[in-house]
């Protein structure tokens, strides 16, 4: 019998094909629900070359080291198992040879629902040189022990015409046996006329895609069954719902959503070492059923929403729920929670990266933006080059860096146009976090968040402004000239070397010429530097604790190469320095996330109010007064 299916493809300038073939062969392999709904993924066990008759060249596996080789010991063992059952491919397979090796693929098809036998497995073997992808369905007969279902194998075809003309073609060799399950297996017709023309239309559509693939931080495999467990125990919240939305996008949007944070969770746990499930807080909670799934999964956490919603009656007392506005700022913080979660959160949606920040240097954040705002209100569009979409989930994402985050991205498997979420799954820079957030408050005013605006990017800009709000200024804080250069001198010294000083174990202390500084300054702030303090080196100088200058260099001082001098200074000098020991806070004690390098003996500044002495030569000059 000939092909279930021929498509006719046409490849303009030959730059897709047959690099686009392959590329929609793998979407098939590793995502086969986008052309088959039935299905809800598919697990790749292993992967591996092998030349014909020889053994697996394993690429990878399960997970870990261990996962990897039981993987590959697994997959070489299938394929000696079907070399021997099919020596020959069956006409009117294209038959494996010529140079070069095939691509073996182990791989189990996850069923949408619940089914009764055990999801199929089946083992694809690529032929690169004859462009061939055949599919090997596989049975179980014995523990580990598998016989090629061959009434149901199938293969697809490249073939290049000429010129710009190729084929792409669906073939069975048995296809009056065909065994349709209707879910892994459809009928031979859906095979030769919808399956072929995605593959045909995706071998030539070379447009990226904005986004990254679903369900890609986490197994599909494992979020399968889960979802179907939880899919299964909270069906009956359909039925009661009490709102006047719709139920099941909700009740279903809800436990996908919940889903995805458990296993995300447990990988986290794994990773740390953790055995205490993560605790939250949702802000914006709305009708409360993420909060309730994951009470009652065995996580403490609450929601918080402006409006009480009628279905929080229906939860009971196991599932915490709040009414009160949330208003960023010292009342609105959460110092005892692992994860801040933002599903739809609306206006709070930019604020909850800052507000994990501000937090704890441990918490982190989910969101999943859905309405474009801003800190301010409506979000507005900056990049016409972009969709609207995209655009505000950069500036998201740019909020959470800023904050100090490692933010990563993922697209969540619901029933919504706006489904892409972002998390924050590590900590790309604790000192920034720490020091930032810490002191960012203290120090500056207005006319300096205005001089380091000149020196940081706009979303740098914005969220340091965002900052400033943490603490009301009581009036007691320093806002001098004095304390704002000062300030600003760390903030561009830091900012500038945020990566290769403060992931380092060794201080790389040079980083800006005194030029460098002096032109982020404009010209009224160096004229008042001049007439106040005698000039920016003047300042930096006096402020020697933290700052030091060679050649015309400003570097953060370290402590740690502080040599004695050799040289015996004068008698003056000598009591001038006595005098002044410890009658100044040390910078580095109160600022650092690491303190102080020195012990409090050796640093001549004082760790802490209860170290501080009276300076003699304060005493001594109001004497002679």
């Amino acid at each position: 019998m000939g092909p279930l299916g021929t498509a006719a493809v046409r490849d303009p300038g030959g730059s897709a094909l047959p690099r686009g073939f392959w590329a929609a062969v793998r979407v098939w392999l590793e995502k086969p629900q986008v052309a088959n709904r039935r299905l809800s993924g598919a697990a790749i066990q292993a992967e591996g070359t092998v030349p014909l008759g020889g053994e697996i060249a394993p690429s990878f596996g399960g997970g870990g080291q261990e996962g990897r080789a039981a993987g590959a010991a697994e997959l070489g063992r299938i394929w000696r198992e079907v070399r021997a059952q099919l020596p020959l491919l069956p006409p009117p397979l294209a038959a494996w040879g010529g140079p070069g090796e095939l691509r073996a693929v182990l791989r189990t098809l996850l069923p949408r629902g619940r089914s009764a036998a055990g999801p199929p497995r089946e083992l694809v073997v690529q032929d690169i040189h004859n462009g061939t992808v055949t599919f090997l369905p596989l049975e179980e007969y014995g523990e580990g022990k598998y016989l090629v279902k061959k009434c149901n194998i199938y293969q697809i075809q490249l073939k290049h015409i000429q010129d710009e003309e190729w084929s792409v073609s669906v073939v069975a060799p048995f296809p009056e046996d065909w065994v349709s399950d209707g879910i892994a297996y459809p009928k031979l017709a859906w095979l030769g006329n919808e399956l072929l023309s995605k593959l045909a239309k995706w071998s030539v559509e070379q447009k990226p895609s904005e986004f990254k693939s679903t369900l890609s931080l986490i197994s599909v495999a494992k979020y399968s069954k889960v979802y179907q467990d939880l899919k299964e125990k909270y069906k009956d919240m359909v039925k009661v719902w009490p709102e006047v939305s719709d139920p099941e996008k909700f009740v279903y949007e809800d436990v996908a959503i919940a889903t995805y944070l458990l296993i995300l969770w447990e990988e986290e746990r794994k990773e740390k070492g953790l055995t205490k499930k993560q605790s939250f807080v949702d802000l914006g909670c709305g009708n409360g059923l993420l909060v309730h799934i994951l009470n009652n999964e065995g996580h403490s956490g609450r929601g918080i929403d402006v409006r009480r919603r009628k279905i929080w009656d229906m939860y009971g007392p196991e599932t915490h729920l709040e009414e009160t506005t949330i208003i960023p700022g010292d009342s609105h913080l959460f110092p005892d929670t692992d994860w801040l979660i933002g599903n739809h959160s609306d206006e709070l949606t930019p604020w909850i990266p800052v507000i994990a920040a501000r937090s704890s240097y441990s918490c982190c954040y989910f969101v999943l933006p859905c309405c474009f705002f801003d800190f301010h209100g409506k979000y507005s569009r900056r990049q016409s080059k972009k969709t609207q979409y995209r655009e505000y989930l950069d500036f998201v994402a740019q909020v959470g860096l800023v904050c100090g985050f490692h933010v990563e991205e993922d697209c969540l498997r619901i029933p919504s146009t706006k489904r892409v979420i972002l998390a924050s799954v590590g900590l790309l820079s604790l000192f920034f976090k720490i020091c930032i957030i810490k002191n960012i408050h203290c120090f500056l005013g207005n006319s300096t968040l205005n001089v380091i605006g000149a020196v940081l990017k706009q979303e740098e800009m914005k969220c340091l402004m965002i900052f400033s709000y943490v603490t009301p200024n009581d009036g007691k804080l320093k806002k001098t000239l004095f304390f704002n250069l000062i300030f600003l001198a760390a903030c561009l010294t830091f900012l500038s070397l945020i990566f290769l000083f403060f992931l380092s174990s060794e201080i790389q202390s040079e980083i800006l010429s005194l030029r460098e500084v002096a032109e982020n300054l404009n010209k009224e702030t160096l004229k008042k530097l001049k007439s106040e303090y005698g000039g920016l080196q003047t300042l930096l100088k006096n402020n020697h604790q933290v700052f030091e200058v060679l050649n015309g260099r400003v570097h953060i001082r370290d402590w740690r190469k502080e040599k004695p001098s050799s040289k015996t200074k004068p008698e003056v000098k000598r009591r001038l320095s006595a005098e002044a020991f410890k009658t100044r806070l040390c910078w580095f004690f109160i600022h650092h996330p690491d303190g102080c390098s020195l012990p409090s003996e050796a640093c001549p500044y004082a760790h802490g109010t209860e170290e501080l002495r009276q300076s003699q030569i304060i005493k001594k000059k109001k004497h002679i007064q």
